[in-house]
């Protein structure tokens, strides 16, 4: 794989004469390939091993890897005449992997120890330029308990790449094999997972372009604060969330520290949490604990199968609150030439207003019918009533709205239901 027409002999093998029955959709996962060799003496490849231009194995190890990855994302790129974005996941990666694809942790164990240690191993794989990483939820080998299985979905729905995976002699696992309440829990975390799309590829988009990893440690929001150096059991994902694992079985309660002087919003319920404080929580079963932070807008899809978005905004101790938005067809790259919506979302003297972003001289276009369903204002003013969509003077009466769509129980926040402005336009929603 260190030789350049290996790589390109390797690369033909995925054209469709080639790899019989696969299809556009079909993209590849490259296993094992570090290399592992089993009955090697080392389990890889002898390290007096000789590669192309006469190198030692034990000189490019990981570099091996990185080149077999290289020349299967080339192989995918080239059945698709270079208009599809491939997608290669590979257990060995190098600098330079981020360009082929997501890698994950390895084969890990279905124990609560190695649900807790994913936290700093997906956070540093972030740090060192892999930004599109995760764990095996569930782990690898062994059979997780029930409630630890809950646990890794509930965590690993903020991994930026969320699967569950297992060893073939483990028990089936399935969400639905756990009786009716842990499927439903299962099923909430992976919902979340789903409505807060919107906000991972923007945040994806951001990795790609100034290398800021997906998932962060607190601290790299938060650099002032000591109190988030030592802190590897919570986490950041992008600027705007914070999430607790819960890694102990039969874990009662949990103390979470939210930094920074502004409040957090809990992103179930909206309550609000001080800042710069240690907060005891009570551990439900249903979620592990996540907030909003105040002065963020958080873009999500809540609805399924609709094209429609919603907004939740977090307002800080000034009444303001802002936010970003990317969205590109998600498979081509005609985003490279300018095909793609960038907006950002500032709410300030009681005004939501959504601004262009996106560079105006690349040449393609791109647009989308997408609309804004429901806007919902977190630390909102008592006595607001209505709101005035511009240009157009529409008013809309400001309602007690669920935080959730999907659920008849979910507590209320002040809620503006169908603005129906399109995420591709400029417009500013008056609050009065």
């Amino acid at each position: 794989m260190l030789n350049p027409e290996i790589r390109e002999w390797w690369a033909d093998k995925f054209s469709y004469e080639n790899y019989k029955g696969s299809t556009l959709t079909l993209y590849i996962w490259n296993d094992m390939n570090e290399p592992s060799v089993f009955n090697g003496p080392e389990v890889t490849m002898p390290r007096d091993a000789m590669h192309y231009g006469d190198a030692e194995h034990r000189e490019l190890h990981n570099a091996y890897g990185y080149c077999f990855h290289m020349a299967t994302a080339d192989g995918l790129l080239k059945r698709g005449e270079g208009k599809d974005r491939p997608f290669v996941l590979s257990r060995a990666f190098f600098a330079g992997s981020q360009r082929c694809g997501a890698v994950w942790t390895g084969d890990n164990s279905a124990d609560w120890d190695h649900l807790k240690s994913s936290i700093p191993m997906v956070l540093t794989l972030g740090l060192t330029g892999l930004p599109f990483s995760g764990a095996d939820v569930g782990g690898f080998f062994g059979n997780p308990e029930p409630d630890l299985l809950v646990r890794w979905y509930q965590v690993g729905a903020f991994y930026p790449f969320f699967r569950g995976h297992a060893h073939h002699d483990t028990k089936r696992r399935e969400p639905w094999l756990f009786g009716e309440r842990r499927t439903a829990v299962i099923r909430e975390a992976i919902h979340m997972r789903y409505s807060l799309l919107p906000y991972f590829y923007t945040l994806f988009r951001e990795a790609s372009v100034n290398g800021i990893p997906v998932m962060r440690p607190l601290w790299l929001e938060f650099p002032d604060d000591k109190e988030t150096y030592n802190n590897g059991e919570a986490f950041m994902v992008g600027p705007s969330l914070l999430a607790q694992g819960i890694y102990e079985e039969g874990q009662k309660s949990v103390s979470v520290y939210l930094p920074g002087k502004e409040s957090w919003y809990d992103l179930r319920n909206g309550s609000p949490y001080k800042g710069s404080v240690t907060h005891k929580l009570q551990v439900l079963e249903d979620s592990i604990p996540s907030f909003q932070r105040a002065g963020t807008i958080v873009p999500r899809k809540d609805r399924f199968r609709r094209s429609s978005t919603q907004m939740v905004i977090a307002l800080n101790s000034s009444g303001a609150a802002e936010g970003e938005l990317y969205v590109d067809d998600g498979k081509s790259y005609d985003y490279q030439q300018g095909a793609f919506i960038h907006r950002r979302f500032v709410f300030a003297d009681n005004r939501l207003t959504s601004f262009n972003i996106a560079p105006d001289n690349l040449g393609k276009k791109f647009t989308s019918d997408c609309v804004i369903e429901r806007i919902i204002v977190l630390g909102l003013r008592s006595g607001a009533k209505k709101a005035i969509i511009e240009p157009g003077n529409q008013e809309l009466e400001i309602e007690s709205g669920p935080i959730s769509l999907r659920s008849g129980s979910s507590p209320v926040a002040p809620t503006i239901r169908r603005p129906n402005v399109r995420i591709a336009d400029s417009w500013t929603i008056r609050i009065a």
